[in-house]
């Protein structure tokens, strides 16, 4: 018979489901972001997957794993010291003639949106072990950051 007339099932025509990417690189945690990723498994392990429709279910069940896997992995990282930009450092830099402040934190504990960058990101790698008073090179630009001031994060 022609595959034209054969019918297909409904599975056929499903989104394919896939484990949750894993950041490339150590798992480098602050304090704060082991305590956050202890809390993530906890409050996903209290969810009562019973109680739910098996799609529901099955998205519990996989960022659990992802998230136990982050915990299993989480390499937690000294404070720093506040002598040169590294992980866990706040660090406040100059930038086109504009003055920021970032903390550089783990993969999972970034938001930009809140002033944490991971330290994978372009910005942190260029801005590392840079000490005040250092120009460093980002964005295809020769010296193009300027440190300003470096202090070890508040893990509040």
């Amino acid at each position: 018979m022609s595959v034209a007339f054969r019918r297909e099932s409904d599975d056929e025509h499903m989104e394919p489901k896939f484990e949750i990417p894993l950041p490339p690189g150590p798992n480098w945690v602050t304090a704060r972001g082991l305590r956050l990723t202890r809390e993530r498994v906890e409050a996903l392990e209290a969810v009562d997957t019973g109680a739910m429709d098996e799609d529901g279910a099955r998205k519990v069940r996989r960022e659990l794993r992802y998230w136990r896997t982050r915990l299993a992995t989480a390499e937690l990282r000294p404070a720093a010291d506040g002598q040169a930009v590294t992980f866990g450092a706040c660090v406040t830099y100059r930038l086109n003639r504009q003055e920021k402040t970032v903390a550089i934190v783990g993969d999972d504990e970034a938001d930009p949106n809140e002033g944490r960058i991971s330290f994978s990101s372009p910005l942190a790698r260029a801005m590392m072990d840079a000490e005040v008073g250092d120009m460093v090179d980002f964005a295809g630009k020769a010296e193009a950051v300027e440190i300003v001031a470096i202090a070890p994060i508040d893990e509040a």
